[in-house]
């Protein structure tokens, strides 16, 4: 993705993301968090929802978590093999190198009930699949330096034509 070169996939593509930046000591836990009545979740500042743009992505580096999180969903495809699904969500964990390279293997943290398990494995390797194709993502050494190995959560939801399931 480099020279001004764009990415087109399709656009029914929704994405909701999350970067988390709480820096933890080693040893706290989730649960002594809620217990002290520290929000679990990110700010509103670091959750987004972008649509896949219709006319493609551009292939200059993200510099912010808004740039970047089209340039993730620019590589997932509609996985065959789920008609007759109107809706189908699944949520990656993942986090990012400097470089924009992953770090470790991405976990599916969530995957919407409506499929059986033949469906929701298509939708973890379709997901899985497009997280490799899209990393390194192209990022400014300030993002990579902000971003780097800190989770990512990356939340693709497709609507499917019209009803017509995915």
């Amino acid at each position: 993705m480099t020279g001004g070169a764009t990415v087109r996939r399709p656009t029914r593509l929704a994405v909701a993301a999350s970067a988390v930046a709480i820096p933890l000591a080693a040893g706290f836990a989730s649960a002594a968090l809620a217990g002290a009545g520290l929000p679990l979740t990110p700010p509103a500042s670091l959750r987004s929802t972008v649509q896949a743009p219709e006319g493609g992505i551009a292939a200059s580096p993200a510099n912010t978590l808004q740039e970047l999180y089209p340039r993730l969903a620019a590589c997932w495809e509609v996985p065959q093999g789920l008609a007759g699904f109107p809706r189908t969500e699944i949520t990656a964990r993942f986090a990012l190198r400097r470089d924009g390279s992953v770090i470790g293997e991405p976990r599916i943290t969530f995957s919407m009930q409506n499929a059986d398990q033949r469906g929701r494995d298509i939708l973890t390797r379709s997901t899985l699949d497009a997280i490799r194709r899209c990393t390194p993502v192209a990022i400014t050494p300030a993002l990579g330096a902000a971003i780097a190995g800190r989770p990512i959560a990356l939340r693709f939801i497709y609507q499917g034509p019209q009803g017509q399931g995915v």
